[in-house]
């Protein structure tokens, strides 16, 4: 084999394996990248459910609140208040 053949095997064999290389490290960033994903989704939909317990709980409590007190609307007096007198 001439020196310039065996310069473009080693040379191809070099590049082959820098791909080989490059591809199997970009899958794998790939595959955590998305893992994360479902591991950022999986918190966001704790949190939703944690919200939305909250909420409920919050719920029940005004009502079980309003079943014992007389809620009125304060923000009609105030209008009545501010408004100029006749």
């Amino acid at each position: 084999m001439s020196r310039a053949s065996k310069l473009t095997l080693a040379g191809t064999s070099l590049f082959a394996a820098c791909t080989i290389f490059f591809v199997h490290f970009q899958q794998k960033w790939e595959k955590e990248a998305m893992h994360e994903g479902v591991v950022r989704d999986m918190e966001q939909q704790r949190i939703k459910r944690e919200r939305q317990l909250d909420f409920d709980m919050q719920r029940a409590l005004e009502a079980e609140y309003k079943q014992h007190q007389t809620v009125r609307d304060s923000t009609a007096e105030m209008d009545a208040k501010d408004a100029p007198p006749r």
